[in-house]
C-alpha cells in the first residue's frame, strides 16, 4: 500500500484532472484523483505486454480439410445393486 500511495504522489504532475460529471475539477489531485487519471497517463506510455494470440482455428490447417470428431464413449450409470441371494437356502 505505501508503494502504491508513493507513486501516486510521483504520478501527481504527469496527469491531467479526469473527473466523473459529478465530480468538481481540483487544481491539487488526491491519489484517488491521480489513480483516475491514470488511463490517460498509460495510454501514452504504452505497455511491455506482447499483443494476444489469435484464436479459433490453426493458421497451419489446410482449408477445406475435414476435422474429425473425437471418439465418445457410452455413459456409464452407477446404480444401487441389491443384495444378491444366496444360491443354497437353507430348508
Amino acid at each position: 500500500m505505501p508503494l502504491m500511495t508513493w507513486q501516486l504522489w510521483l504520478a501527481k504532475d504527469l496527469v491531467a484532472d479526469y473527473h466523473l460529471p459529478w465530480q468538481k475539477p481540483q487544481t491539487l489531485l488526491t491519489p484517488e484523483r491521480v489513480a483516475q487519471s491514470l488511463f490517460s497517463l498509460l495510454i501514452e506510455i504504452g505497455s511491455p505486454a506482447q499483443p494476444p494470440k489469435t484464436r479459433g482455428k490453426s493458421p497451419s490447417w489446410e482449408k477445406g480439410k475435414t476435422r474429425s470428431k473425437r471418439k465418445t464413449y457410452p455413459t456409464v450409470k452407477k446404480r444401487h445393486s441389491t443384495p444378491k441371494k444366496s444360491a443354497t437356502k437353507a430348508s
